[in-house]
């Protein structure tokens, strides 16, 4: 278990911090980027779990988002471990849970009209944030392909952010599904 007393260390102040296993990098690491991109990815779906406070979408999506900010979890400590022995002995993240991702996604894609065009985001607060949730999954995904080229960093992480942001785009379809409000598409001749 973590165990965190003092919330400031001043050992970050000269723009270094530590890696899971003792290496000191730069802020600026890439490392350090994704999994920091992880957990603003993860402050965002807090900021819809609060939405789905006044949404009918909430039972169905307030337990699937409290797995997934404890798989992110896991995740993001995967990313701040650049040596596999340490990683693992850690937290991770299973191919099961791709999988039940896309169960999520398919029991509540069934509810939901075809798409005949591309979905502007909005239409309520609740699926605006799931949209902007989804746009950090699919930049901190590319961040860790990034990482990927260049260091060692599990293939199965970039799957399961993949189909994160797939099922963060369900979820905000999902949100007006279940107010009743009307989905807002794409006209591109409209302009």
């Amino acid at each position: 278990m973590v165990r965190i007393n003092k919330v400031y260390t001043k050992a970050g102040d000269r723009g270094n911090t530590q890696l899971i296993g003792g290496e000191k990098v730069p802020k600026c690491n890439a490392r350090i980027a994704c999994y920091g991109t992880i957990d603003e990815l993860n402050a965002t779906l807090g900021m819809c779990l609060s939405a789905l406070e006044d949404s009918k979408a909430g039972i169905e999506l307030t337990p699937k988002l409290s797995r997934i900010q404890n798989e992110l979890f896991n995740v993001g400590t995967q990313l701040a471990t650049p040596d596999a022995d340490r990683r693992a002995e850690l937290p991770n993240i299973r191919v099961e849970l791709i999988a039940l991702l896309e169960s999520d996604m398919d029991g509540l894609g069934e509810q939901l009209p075809d798409l005949t065009s591309f979905v502007l985001p909005g239409g309520s607060e609740c699926s605006a944030r799931f949209h902007i949730a989804r746009t950090v999954c699919r930049r901190v995904e590319r961040m860790v392909v990034e990482l990927a080229s260049k260091d060692d960093v599990e293939d199965l992480h970039v799957s399961y952010l993949n189909r994160l942001s797939d099922a963060l785009f369900v979820f905000g379809r999902y949100c007006l599904h279940a107010d009743g409000l009307p989905e807002q598409l794409w006209e591109p001749r409209s302009v």
